[in-house]
């Protein structure tokens, strides 16, 4: 009679683990997209002037609220793992012409050109002088969807392509691309400056071709000449404080960093 009673109580035991099982799985999901994380319009900085004014008023988009897809739009990992996937299928392929310029020591810089698909709206002739992150060059998916935009909207776009990043084009000197070496990006904008006598610059960096423009602009007053204004899309500050963050377990940091590293050993070893 006892044995029977025993049994009679397993499978509600085994409800209550299959429960505790649901119940951690969910908190998982929860934690891991990020589901309980508010939503907020961004955080502006500025400094008080008839410019930032005329910015804000022009711009809306600035001050609303960022209201991300449902379910995995909280998530920055589950973001960034489908555009890796998703871009690769249905990013646009703006067609351009490959520039190659010989630099002082040597080395062969190349950027690619790109003319604009309509009028801009302005009746102006601009041209966005694009600098894209880290190990990257004009055949990303990311640079390819800005560079197709803008050109839609009237844009001419020159891209750098970081010496070293192609794969089909060989180093002609003993260097590759650093952190903060802007002779590649000068020689780009010099050879837009030239042939586009007219044209007015804006430019646009991204992570590391944030850092890369920023200094180009601050290297001399004449590399500002014919700029309307410059753009530092998630730009890195300190790459020895960033360096401690990425070295961090949270948020999967150090393993992004293991990726990165990854990539750049790979485009080393490719021009050993």
């Amino acid at each position: 009679m006892s044995a029977i009673l025993e049994t009679s109580e397993l499978p509600a035991v085994f409800d209550g683990v299959k429960l505790a099982a649901v119940a951690a799985v969910l908190y998982v999901i929860v934690r891991c997209l990020n589901l309980k994380s508010p939503t907020a319009p961004p955080e502006l900085i500025y400094q008080d002037s008839a410019l930032a004014r005329f910015l804000l008023k022009s711009c809306p988009l600035l001050t609303k609220e960022y209201i991300p897809p449902l379910i995995w739009g909280k998530s920055g990992h589950i973001q960034t793992a489908l555009y890796g996937k998703m871009g690769r299928v249905r990013s646009p392929h703006p067609h351009g012409l490959r520039k190659y310029l010989t630099m002082p020591d040597g080395a062969t810089a190349t950027f690619d050109l790109f003319e604009p698909q309509s009028e801009h709206c302005i009746g102006e002739d601009v041209t966005m002088v694009i600098c894209p992150g880290i190990a990257n060059h004009s055949e990303k998916q990311y640079i390819r969807t800005f560079v197709d935009y803008a050109q839609k909207n009237g844009y001419r776009c020159a891209v750098l392509n970081h010496l070293g990043a192609l794969p089909n084009i060989e180093l002609t000197s003993p260097r590759m691309f650093t952190y903060g070496c802007t002779w590649e990006f000068g020689a780009m904008v010099n050879y837009i400056k030239k042939t586009y006598p007219q044209t007015q610059l804006v430019v646009v960096g991204f992570s590391l071709g944030g850092n890369i423009v920023c200094k180009y602009l601050g290297e001399s007053q004449a590399n500002q000449e014919r700029v309307l204004c410059c753009v530092s899309v998630c730009q890195g500050y300190s790459a020895l404080r960033a360096q401690e963050t990425f070295m961090q377990w949270d948020h999967c940091r150090r393993f992004y960093n293991f990726l990165m590293a990854d990539n750049m050993k790979k485009i080393i070893l490719s021009h050993r």
